[in-house]
């Protein structure tokens, strides 16, 4: 690794994360950051979700600074406004969101649990793979798919999350068999299966398992 990495903001890749306008630059795969969590968020439109709401049960203290544009964030019952320039520190209990109130907001999050190692996302290429398939590079995502089942052939999150990406492209056959092996792997993977929207199109199949 090098002694230093440097990228601007417009550089990084960017995945877009829903039908809202949502993207996701990662900026801890990017720079090969492994102290700390750190991504950045961007918001297309003024009113859209820039930060999920959500909170970190699990520990984790979050860092907000938001990078250009203007949001409003909602941490627990409070509402925050948050222009260019504002950092937000969230404790791990605390419910937290945010909207943005300009087009072109972006909120960069930093997080780590307290005198823990932190622990790189297993999942991250399995975003990174859905996000290529947003942005029409179906190869490019399907590249990520097999790196990240390659690394973890033993975690039936991966293979369940590779048979939704075969069912959102048309692929019955890998579809079918990702999704067996993900079930033979943990039971559980049947019933999330049975809720998940990415199979609607496999529903009605006589040999989908769920």
């Amino acid at each position: 690794m090098s002694a230093y990495e440097v990228a601007h903001l417009d550089e990084l890749e960017c995945f877009p994360v829903d039908e809202e306008g949502l993207t996701w630059r990662p900026v801890r795969r990017r720079l090969g950051i492994e102290a700390f969590g750190c991504n950045a968020y961007t918001a297309e439109k003024a009113g859209d979700r820039v930060v999920e709401e959500h909170s970190e049960e699990g520990g984790h203290e979050e860092l907000y600074f938001v990078a250009a544009g203007h949001a409003t964030f909602t941490l627990g019952d409070d509402e925050v406004d948050a222009p260019a320039g504002t950092f937000v520190f969230a404790a791990p209990d605390t419910r937290r969101g945010a909207h943005a109130t300009e087009p072109g907001t972006t909120i960069v999050a930093l997080g780590a649990k307290p005198g823990v190692p932190h622990e790189v996302s297993k999942w991250e290429a399995i975003f990174a793979a859905f996000g290529h398939l947003k942005s029409g590079d179906e190869a490019a995502g399907r590249q990520e798919l097999e790196a990240a089942l390659a690394e973890h052939p033993q975690e039936w999150q991966g293979f369940f999350n590779a048979a939704c990406f075969e069912a959102q492209t048309g692929n019955r056959e890998q579809a079918l068999a990702h999704l067996r092996h993900a079930i033979e792997l943990d039971p559980k993977a049947k019933e999330w299966a049975a809720k998940d929207t990415d199979f609607d199109s496999l529903r009605d199949d006589p040999e989908f398992p769920a």
